[in-house]
């Protein structure tokens, strides 16, 4: 639904200007204009997420301890359950790099799914700002977005500290993590504008994220790796093959198991899983994107 501005006139003396709202039209707006006009109004949406993070006090120390701590408590419950409780007769070398594994995965994929639980609620909450204000409605998913890359920088710090504890080596090859980060922040960014416009139309959606993400988190290459399920395929395990015949249908599978090889084994990631990786950063991207901007009209009343 988009305003339209009129003039009233009586005795030939201007009245002022009255918006009339017409009926919406499903369809793009002009998509150069509409992001022309995104990156002119970027500096409001890393301000809107600095605003954030302050009303959460994750801008100050202890908040940021807290984003480190929480994660790290569920490396540690993750890792009791997978190799002292599941009974893991490995080394002790492969122990310490499963916790590394471990926790550079939770620590990606709390990135990724944090832009996207922020961002299925940013619509709803920005109502009165959307109601009030005209600016294309996408900066407040890529705010959220910014939000949840600030709030894994202190992760990285963290994650060094437990690659160098661990005995893990350092090479070149760690700088593919940058494409990766690049990557999921374009997959963070799609389903937040996917989650965010569903968010309007059907308001239990954020509701019933935290479910899908616990499940989501255990069908990630975060508890498992690749290798072991290829082990046990070998072995004769059914369900493993399924499971790695459908592990490139998860749009974060080429991400985490890319990171996994650049980090742990130190080696420059499978092309396959980068190229997984892109097509559903890209696919994410611009599905989300369209749909939100094709809806977005709209926005006003079913706020």
């Amino acid at each position: 639904m988009s305003p339209v501005r009129t003039k009233g006139k009586q005795n030939d003396e201007y009245l002022g200007e009255r918006h009339v709202y017409e009926p919406h039209r499903a369809g793009l707006p002009p998509v150069i204009p509409y992001f022309k006009e995104l990156w002119r109004r970027r500096s409001f949406a890393f301000e809107l997420a600095r605003t954030q993070m302050h009303a959460a006090n994750t801008d100050t120390f202890f908040g940021q301890a807290w984003l480190v701590i929480n994660p790290l408590l569920l490396a540690g419950v993750y890792f009791l359950l997978v190799m002292v409780i599941g009974g893991h007769s490995g080394s002790t070398e492969a122990a310490k790099a499963f916790f590394a594994l471990l926790t550079s995965g939770l620590f990606l994929f709390n990135f990724i799914t944090g832009s996207m639980q922020n961002g299925a609620t940013s619509l709803t909450q920005g109502g009165r700002l959307i109601l009030n204000t005209p600016f294309p409605k996408m900066l407040l998913t890529v705010s959220t977005t910014y939000l949840a890359f600030r709030r894994y920088l202190p992760t990285l710090v963290v994650y060094f500290v437990i690659h160098v504890v661990m005995g893990l080596r350092f090479t070149w090859n760690m700088l593919w993590m940058i494409p990766i980060l690049i990557l999921a922040a374009m997959t963070g960014l799609g389903l937040a504008n996917i989650f965010a416009t569903l968010q309007v139309y059907f308001r239990d959606t954020a509701s019933f994220l935290p479910y899908f993400i616990r499940i989501w988190l255990y069908l990630s290459p975060i508890l498992w790796t690749v290798e072991q399920l290829e082990q046990r395929e070998a072995n004769g395990s059914r369900l493993a093959g399924v499971l790695l015949e459908l592990a490139p249908a998860n749009p974060i599978f080429g991400l985490l198991a890319a990171q996994g090889e650049i980090l742990n084994e130190g080696v420059a990631p499978n092309p396959k899983l980068l190229l997984i990786a892109l097509a559903w950063a890209v696919g994410a991207l611009v599905v989300g994107s369209m749909l939100l901007m094709s809806r977005e009209r709209e926005f006003a009343v079913r706020l």
